[in-house]
């Protein structure tokens, strides 16, 4: 939901808070390589972990205190997150066009990919932690085919079972961040010891698509048939590859607009790999439920990437 090392003076990396420099502080704690953000009365920690977690996991985060705006939109990413509110054992998450319609899920859930955008409720941010998973990362920890939690929230402990519960205690009764984090490293250990392995075919799918090879080529290269390896794909990512595509192009689009005050959409649609401006449209309204300019508009350097304030 909720959803990387620089230095002070350079830009952060895409996926983490768009901060100005006096804002970041990185360090080393005890072994752990911290980013320290501060916005207002916000602070973000990140933790990148070392493999073999980091095939598996891009950053371990923690989030406390409210911003001033009640609600936030979330945007699809393509990727996995886990989120566990150590303030109280509850989350709410709400439909972005609906904002009355809430469902309530216990304080430790998996969101799974999404291809539509939904909203979250910003008081629960006084305390928060979670786990910002690489695309197909979270397969080997699930336990059920990521596909099953496609657009979806599920309680941890639906997956986990009583474990789910333990490790949320022992989060909240850990004194600093940094002890959460070393409970998550080593929650995560374990858990991947016997776990499922990926297929190679998603391994080589993920490397591939960046460089802008057709999923028929991707197939063909791995010596599946089209069907089968969007079967494979589906379960270990948690969406199709020509939707993951998609929503990547659209991540592209987004961080080539993030430091742009008044942008040119054709130029924009023509950069990201657009048909033309109609498509890069209808991509917006599809992930965000906004149009470009009102993403724009709407859209703040303080909160998360893929976070929109909810101001109305």
């Amino acid at each position: 939901m909720i959803p990387g090392e620089r230095s002070g003076g350079d830009l952060p990396e895409p996926g983490l808070p768009q901060l100005h420099s006096s804002s970041l502080r990185p360090c080393r704690i005890a072994g752990f390589a911290v980013l320290n953000y501060t916005f207002g009365i916000v602070r973000y920690l990140v933790s990148t972990p070392d493999q073999p977690l980091g095939n598996f996991i891009e950053r371990f985060w923690f989030f406390s205190d409210a911003p001033p705006h009640l609600k936030e939109r979330i945007v699809p990413s393509g990727t996995i997150e886990l989120v566990i509110n150590l303030h109280e054992d509850e989350l709410r998450i709400y439909d972005a066009e609906r904002q009355g319609h809430c469902n309530r899920f216990s304080g430790a859930v998996f969101s799974g990919a999404y291809a539509k955008p939904f909203a979250i409720d910003t008081l629960e941010h006084a305390c928060v932690v979670g786990v910002h998973f690489r695309p197909g990362g979270a397969f080997p920890v699930l336990g059920v085919p990521a596909s099953e939690l496609s657009d979806a929230h599920v309680d941890l402990e639906t997956l986990w079972g009583r474990s789910a519960l333990e490790l949320r205690e022992r989060l909240c009764a850990a004194a600093t961040p940094t002890e959460r984090f070393r409970l998550l490293e080593k929650a995560f250990t374990t858990r991947l010891i016997g776990a499922l392995e990926g297929h190679r075919a998603v391994r080589a799918a993920l490397n591939a698509f960046g460089r802008d090879v057709s999923i028929r080529e991707v197939a063909e290269h791995v010596g599946l048939s089209q069907r089968r390896f969007i079967q494979a794909f589906s379960n270990q990512v948690g969406m199709r590859p020509k939707l993951f595509c998609r929503v990547q192009r659209f991540q592209r689009a987004l961080e080539f607009v993030r430091k742009i005050a008044a942008p040119d959409w054709a130029d924009v649609a023509a950069a990201c790999g657009y048909f033309d401006q109609s498509h890069l449209i209808h991509d917006f309204q599809t992930f965000s439920g906004l149009s470009p300019t009102e993403y724009h508009r709407q859209r703040s350097d303080r909160v998360l990437t893929n976070h929109v304030p909810v101001t109305g």
